[in-house]
């Protein structure tokens, strides 16, 4: 299962685009209200997600879990303690972090980009500690880590995100199926 954390404040189409693109890859995708189960995305869009963060268990069944961005959104985010356990739940456990936009900098002062490749909203750079950032791709696969650059690189990110859980011909599927390929 992979869990999407939303706080208020978030990009709704960085979080919406990978539970789309997952859901029609047939990948279990639960959305997490960090707070409270109605999130307010930053241009004022209420979501309900699937459960609420007390809800969420710390196991076997995660594949992976999606940080997106926006603010404050991402602050929101790295300030949530169950946001925090689970990142260093899949960090000590090998499991895959996905963040776009703001939100590769909670990565970054986890100290979990050293020495990897990743990318993040423009003026963020110095947020991504140890990272050897790049500005030239809209997403980047290092490791169990993903990173993208914004809004505009949603797509993108939803692919790699599929490439890492399913497979690079699953996700050029994905693309031909939305007429970009």
């Amino acid at each position: 299962m992979v869990l999407v954390f939303l706080a208020n404040g978030f990009e709704e189409i960085e979080a919406l685009t990978p539970v789309d693109c997952l859901r029609r890859c047939e990948i279990e995708v639960k959305t997490v209200g960090v707070g409270g189960r109605v999130v307010t995305g930053s241009h004022g869009i209420k979501t309900v997600a699937d459960i609420d963060d007390f809800e969420v268990k710390l196991d076997s069944s995660i594949e992976m879990i999606i940080l997106p961005g926006g603010m404050p959104g991402t602050l929101n985010l790295e300030k949530s303690e169950t946001v925090q356990r689970a990142i260093d739940y899949c960090s000590e456990n090998g499991i895959a972090i996905a963040a776009i936009c703001a939100a590769p900098s909670i990565l970054g002062h986890k100290g979990l980009l050293d020495g990897k490749n990743a990318v993040c909203y423009v003026g963020f750079e110095d947020q991504l500690k140890g990272a050897n950032v790049l500005m030239d791709v809209p997403a980047v696969t290092d490791g169990n880590i993903i990173t993208a650059c914004g809004m505009g690189a949603a797509l993108e990110f939803s692919c790699e995100i599929v490439k890492k859980l399913i497979s690079k011909e699953r996700a050029e599927l994905l693309l031909k199926a939305l007429n970009k390929k």
